[in-house]
């Protein structure tokens, strides 16, 4: 279903996914699988690549399992799979997942965030991040801010989407309701179904319709055009 109208005037808080969702996450992959075979062949070795494809697939399974203390579960489900010792998966992801993705992160931005943002603040709306990933770097390289930022490995999180602990937490942080807030996100099987399960509205960013979503597919969208209304009078 494709989102046309959103009752703004009664949200105060909204929150925003990361990956995916800010940004072109199919543009940037395709940059860093680049990067990623050149590695491979400089060095010889296909550890690094072993090491990252066990370590996606093995944290989409861990967050469909809603498991608690989820790093813990995960390093030890990666040492077993790929025989690799704790101290080089976490310097591989480090490097591969935190460190290198930054340079591209700014040119995947997806258009029209900047001026969503502005008219949020002119409207006096909280703005959050839930990310299952540490996105403060992500949010500085992309020259976007939040009142409001949370992981879900941060502490007293610990558990990734679609469970919803990191969303109430956050709420809870900025004095709001499921009712005053909107989760804008990517994926309805992660982001959307978080959203649902703390009561909150979910608007899922996507090229196509997602049955029974409310989704939109940039942010120029009429959607958000009350959110805009004020760039020509500013």
């Amino acid at each position: 279903m494709i989102a046309s109208k959103v009752d703004w005037g009664t949200i105060r808080f909204v929150v925003f996914d990361v990956d995916g969702t800010l940004y072109n996450q199919r543009r940037l992959r395709l940059r860093m699988a680049g990067e990623l075979l050149a590695d491979a062949v400089a060095r010889g070795s296909l550890i690094n690549l072993r090491v990252l494809r066990a370590y996606r697939f093995l944290r989409e399974a861990i967050g469909e399992e809603e498991i608690d203390d989820f790093q813990t579960s995960l390093m030890a489900r990666i040492v077993a799979l790929t025989g690799q010792p704790a101290e080089k998966i976490e310097a591989v992801v480090s490097e591969w997942i935190g460190r290198r993705p930054l340079a591209y992160i700014a040119s995947c931005r997806y258009d029209g965030l900047v001026e969503l943002f502005a008219g949020l603040r002119r409207q006096n709306k909280a703005i959050g991040i839930y990310s299952d990933y540490p996105s403060d770097e992500k949010l500085q390289r992309m020259t976007l801010s939040a009142d409001y930022v949370l992981a879900a490995s941060d502490p007293g999180v610990g558990i990734l989407k679609p469970h919803p602990r990191g969303l109430q937490m956050l709420m809870q942080r900025a004095g709001v309701g499921p009712a005053q807030t909107v989760l804008i996100g990517d994926r309805p099987e992660r982001d959307g179904l978080a959203a649902r399960r703390a009561g909150v509205l979910p608007l899922i960013r996507s090229d196509g319709a997602r049955e029974g979503w409310l989704t939109f597919s940039t942010y120029s969208d009429p959607v958000f055009a009350a959110l805009r209304a004020e760039e020509a009078f500013g």
